[in-house]
């Protein structure tokens, strides 16, 4: 499966990208190596791989502008940031560069690995772009759009993961640890507030009136419940 599928690796760091390379290929990958932006963004654009892993720290260009760059000229596959611990992910989380995902550094490559595996599976095994509908509206995970009525409303990283995992288990009740863990991982060091903040904010973009939600709805005590029969 993995044969056809290509993998751009831009970081700046020889090493880690030596290592980097060397597993994903190992796994049956064909990687694309840039030390740079402008070398990455090139890249990207001719290749077009199934999945960007790219530097948040590069020289000359951040990552966040060459995600930018190749966003607005048509390139729609995945792209996921590598960043340092506690190097500006919450940017990351917060504003919207079209960044799929990212992952924390030092990571462990069993953990890359797998993160990639879990991605190709959900996105590149339907040929098409994913997308969940409902209620009029419909998710687009992979560029982090939700489209309401005509419009395009952007999700920031932690919103589109939140309602993708709702859109999987819908009407099911899922307590807040598990949603935590899912969201943000194990190492995450964040409490029920944050994720209910999260929470709040995604009503706001898909919900008619926030304050009494007909999907996102709270479970007292035990978490949220996504209601939809459609």
């Amino acid at each position: 499966m993995n044969k056809e599928i290509k993998i751009a690796l831009v970081e700046d760091d020889e090493n880690l990208r030596f290592l980097v390379a060397e597993r994903l290929q190992s796994e049956g990958y064909k990687v694309l190596e840039a030390a740079n932006g402008d070398t990455a963004e090139k890249v990207i654009l001719n290749e077009h791989p199934d999945i960007v892993l790219l530097d948040w720290m590069l020289p000359g260009k951040q990552g966040s502008e060459v995600c930018t760059n190749i966003r607005a000229k048509g390139f729609d596959n995945l792209v996921i940031m590598m960043t340092a611990k506690g190097q500006d992910v919450d940017k990351i989380a917060a504003y919207n560069f079209g960044v799929s995902d990212y992952i924390i550094k030092p990571f462990n490559m069993d953990v890359l690995v797998a993160m990639i595996e879990n991605k190709i599976k959900f996105s590149l095994n339907n040929e098409k772009t994913e997308s969940y509908k409902f209620a009029g509206m419909e998710h687009l995970p992979n560029t982090h759009l939700l489209i309401k009525e005509g419009r395009k409303i952007e999700l920031t990283i932690l919103e589109n993961r939140i309602l993708l995992y709702f859109l999987k288990n819908k009407n099911k009740v899922i307590n807040r640890e598990e949603l935590m863990m899912e969201v943000w991982g194990y190492n995450a060091d964040v409490n029920t507030r944050t994720l209910d903040m999260h929470i709040v904010r995604l009503r706001k973009k898909i919900e008619s009136n926030p304050d009494s939600p007909q999907y996102l709805q709270t479970v007292r005590g035990i978490g949220y419940k996504f209601v939809y029969n459609g």
